[in-house]
């Protein structure tokens, strides 16, 4: 590590700090104030009622309805799109698993893109299909983040509010806004945006290249905004269109973390308790800083077997990574990104040392809560809260307590099952494609650490993968996409059901008894309840594949 690298780190983390209380406070003011004189007109348009509330199976059916009516729509965008316009390339129809794979993916805020984007989407697609549900499913982590916290804020009412006010407002008033100012920095720093057709060259050694063209300064600002991940390009934000400066980079980065970590103190307005909400980013801090300085010294350091042998002509492992960003601003990324469930990558995740791919296979497995998705990451980690205070519970004796409100079985229950549906589906998809292992690209552990990783950022709703497996095949595209709507509608689900029934109590004054849930004990144990799930659920499988291969590096033992 570099003192230069370290700098650089502190100033991002520093920034993400100074934007939490501006940026929270805005969102807190937008999703409890009334309706504004924009949005009236969009719910006139849509016949939307903004003072209907819904009860939460009202609101889980909203939102079902309308990820399912997305989802088709995207499908047949892609199965139909050589015949509608904006397709200079004349690309054709995409294939049925691949097209179910891809609308899943963007429709649960996971952007996995088995396929090389540039060659097989038009701009149609890319902008009306994919660039669109960037936009609705990091919305509709929100609004189920929303639901939740209302179910903590009422009482005695049964409804969470209105899926569809949520949605307009997430939409209309933060990702809108916030994108149109990024894209147009972006574009600043040579990010390209037109409809141009692709052109075509000769290089200096008098080969034939074609460069890609395209809008894609538009679809990065929401792809990065909406923590969702998925690149106009193969390369994503290693490519030069869509991440060309050190200071895209940042921007980019800025706009992966700032949404999640605002979301914190939005939990602590509406909660009328902004310690809450300082006390769960102190929570995710803590998890994010040791697997950033775990990550960035083990690719600083390199591999030692190509040291020995003369091959590393430059300090640290540089395999997979970009010039202009170097190992200090990979590492960040590849944590800043498996830490939110954004699988934008600027560097190739498949070549980082077996330290440095553990930790965001780690990260994602945690749960996606260490900042997390935008919505997706408040609410995974108010679901770790819920356990928490139960854990605390048992070991005092008493009925456990969390802002006001009693945490009895039925809640319990949700929170281990949306808990459980994670596990469940990487363990289960990673041990049947690991008895026929398809396309792999490395043997040993590296292999199964492929195999794992695509399934975990499946269910994790990430989207990053380690590039080696070859997932573009019908047996990958299916599962994948099952894994990814379990991980994301049988979470939710079960959340809802939990805060449906949070409203209908009473608040609990607070007593002596009371065990403080903004203090650093609580940060402590809700840290240690987060690590412990994911260290006892996933550590066997690990230890088979990047703990072991650690090892086996470090040993002088390779692979073919």
């Amino acid at each position: 590590m570099t003192a230069n690298g370290i700098l650089q780190l502190a100033i991002f983390f520093g920034i993400i700090i100074a934007l939490t209380k501006p940026l929270g406070a805005y969102m807190a003011r937008i999703f409890e104030g009334p309706p504004r004189r924009l949005e009236k007109v969009i719910y006139r348009l849509c016949g939307i009622d903004p003072l209907q509330e819904q009860t939460w199976r009202q609101y889980a059916g909203a939102l079902l309805i309308f990820s399912l009516i997305t989802l088709l729509f995207t499908y047949a965008l892609q199965r139909l799109q050589q015949w509608f316009p904006l397709n200079p390339q004349g690309l054709g129809n995409v294939g049925p698993d691949s097209s179910f794979n891809t609308a899943v993916s963007f429709t649960t805020n996971t952007n996995w893109q088995s396929y090389t984007p540039e060659t097989t989407m038009t701009y149609l697609t890319q902008m009306l299909g994919l660039a669109t549900h960037n936009f609705f499913s990091a919305a509709a982590g929100v609004a189920v983040a929303l639901a939740l916290i209302r179910g903590f804020t009422r009482q005695s009412v049964k409804t969470l509010g209105n899926f569809w006010v949520d949605m307009t407002r997430a939409t209309v008033y933060v990702l809108l806004p916030i994108s149109i100012v990024a894209a147009l920095l972006l574009v600043s720093q040579g990010v390209i945006q037109n409809f141009n057709s692709y052109d075509k060259v000769t290089t200096l050694e008098h080969a034939a290249q074609v460069i890609p063209q395209g809008p894609v300064a538009s679809q990065e600002a929401i792809k990065e905004l909406g923590t969702n991940g998925g690149g106009f390009f193969n390369a994503n934000s290693a490519h030069p269109y869509e991440n060309p400066t050190p200071l895209s980079n940042l921007l980019e980065e800025l706009l992966i973390f700032m949404l999640p970590a605002a979301l914190t103190y939005t939990f602590g307005v509406m909660v009328k308790d902004t310690r809450q909400g300082w006390a769960l980013f102190a929570a995710m801090s803590i998890l994010f800083l040791p697997g950033l300085f775990i990550t960035y010294p083990a690719e600083a350091s390199g591999n030692p077997n190509l040291t020995k042998l003369g091959l590393s002509a430059t300090p640290g492992n540089m395999e997979g990574k970009e010039v202009r960003f170097g190992v200090a601003l990979s590492s960040l990324w590849a944590v800043t990104t498996t830490d939110t469930s954004c699988g934008a990558v600027n560097a190739a995740h498949d070549s980082l040392t077996p330290l440095g791919g553990l930790v965001p296979l780690l990260n994602i497995e945690l749960g996606e809560v260490v900042f997390g998705g935008v919505g997706a990451g408040i609410y995974g980690m108010l679901i770790f809260a819920i356990l928490a205070v139960f854990i605390a519970g048992l070991m005092v004796g008493r009925t456990p307590e969390y802002l006001g409100k009693k945490i009895e079985q039925k809640e319990v229950k949700m929170v281990m099952l949306s808990i459980l549906v994670l596990a469940i589906c990487i363990l289960g998809f990673s041990a049947y494609a690991s008895l026929n292992p398809r396309g792999l690209g490395n043997n040993g552990p590296h292999g199964l650490s492929e195999i794992l990783y695509a399934y975990s950022s499946g269910a994790g709703n990430n989207g990053s993968a380690f590039g080696g497996l070859s997932a573009n095949t019908p047996f990958y595209n299916t599962t994948l996409g099952i894994d990814m709507l379990c991980g994301r509608f049988l979470m939710i689900i079960p959340l809802l059901a939990a805060a449906g029934s949070l409203p209908q109590k009473k608040k609990i004054p607070v007593s002596t008894g009371t065990f403080p849930s903004h203090g650093p004990l609580f940060v402590v144990l809700l840290t240690g309840t987060i690590v412990i799930v994911g260290a006892l659920t996933f550590f066997p499988a690990l230890s088979l594949g990047p703990v072991v291969e650690h090892f086996l590096m470090v040993s002088g033992k390779l692979w073919s």
